[in-house]
């Protein structure tokens, strides 16, 4: 059966599916309703909910409940995600596993509390101290605000990392039909999880390395698992890119307002397609780079000042001229905005072949 609910109680009831039993966070505008719904819902699963008295404690009560092997969330918005970072570092070093939303609102500082995704750089690229990576999956609706979510807590597991839902404002307040999966019936043991278990199992979880070549030696181990991310868990979407002769690169929120200016763009014979990517990281720069050396042009669309855009021009080797559209301070671009520059990419496109 679908119900109707908003992006930020997918999340919550995509965790609880997933085997989640504890939350711990601090209320922030847009991702203030992650909060509300894990208040109402984990205590009805006889999972655990704590608001804390700041995000830096709400990370580390994450830790903590990680590292006894309990699938656990936690949430937050841009400011509260910043004050969080070192704690994402620790998780990362740690090599415990760990799901964050991260419900973007405008910035930098507190900014205001429209949509963006200006967290792109700060989520996607590490944002705390060290070499380590955040698994990132970027949803484009309500119904994969809650699938992704349960994607989130598998891939923690299996690669023993944080794992990141990054989402704009508009995603978790907006509401639409969600049609809720089964329940994930069992979570994998996890050996090294630190139970109480003295006489059988004795763990340590830590992220210090206090010898320069044992520091090294782990981090060499966590490159590894970072490779095998990138060439095991790529996951992208493509829309009208057989035959395109312009590419667009979006994700979230725009990779939907993109589709309808597609739509309208090859109404006027304009041959666009659209690549969104899923996995924010690991990104799926081989396929993206494939699509890009077959058109003409790519444009990249998002909220943002051109974080999404650095991957993009990383990936899209090729003679393919690269356009930008970004807005900012929660401004989302309209499909007629789209179209206009894909009617200028094919005057240009025209201009260098006459």
């Amino acid at each position: 059966m679908r119900e109707l609910v908003n992006g930020n109680e997918a999340v919550v009831r995509g965790a609880i599916l997933a085997g989640c039993r504890a939350f711990f966070g601090y209320p922030i505008t847009p991702a203030s309703e992650i909060a509300e719904a894990a208040a109402i819902l984990m205590p009805k699963v006889g999972g655990i909910f704590l608001q804390a008295e700041s995000e830096i404690a709400a990370i580390y009560m994450a830790y903590g409940a990680a590292s006894t092997g309990m699938r656990v969330l936690t949430a937050s918005s841009g400011p509260g995600i910043s004050l969080m970072q070192e704690g994402i570092s620790y998780l990362a070093g740690a090599e415990l596993p760990c799901v964050i939303v991260d419900i973007m609102r405008a910035g930098p500082g507190l900014g205001n509390i429209g949509p963006e995704q200006g967290d792109y750089f700060q989520m996607v690229k590490g944002g705390g101290h060290g070499n380590y990576r955040n698994i990132v999956l970027a949803p484009n609706n309500v119904q994969e605000m809650c699938d992704l979510t349960m994607r989130a807590f598998e891939l923690a597991d299996r690669y023993r990392n944080p794992a990141v839902i990054l989402a704009d404002g508009l995603l978790g307040q907006m509401m639409e039909a969600v049609e809720f999966p089964e329940p994930t019936m069992s979570c994998p043991e996890k050996l090294w999880a630190v139970t109480g278990e003295g006489a059988t199992r004795h763990n340590f979880i830590s992220s210090v390395f206090l010898e320069h070549a044992a520091q090294e030696k782990h981090i060499e181990k966590l490159v590894q698992k970072y490779l095998k991310l990138q060439s095991q868990e790529c996951a992208w979407q493509e829309y009208l890119t057989e035959d395109a002769d312009a590419l667009i690169v979006a994700y979230g929120i725009t990779s939907r307002v993109a589709r309808f200016a597609i739509d309208a763009a090859r109404s006027q014979g304009i041959r666009a397609g659209m690549f969104r990517p899923i996995t924010l990281f690991p990104f799926p720069s081989k396929p993206l780079g494939d699509l890009a050396r077959r058109v003409a042009s790519v444009l990249v669309v998002e909220l943002s000042t051109g974080q999404l855009l650095e991957d993009v021009l990383l990936a899209a080797e090729g003679p393919a001229r690269i356009y930008h559209v970004g807005r900012t301070g929660g401004m989302i671009p309209t499909p007629n905005d789209i179209v206009t520059v894909l009617n200028k990419m094919e005057h240009d496109s025209v201009a260098s072949c006459a």
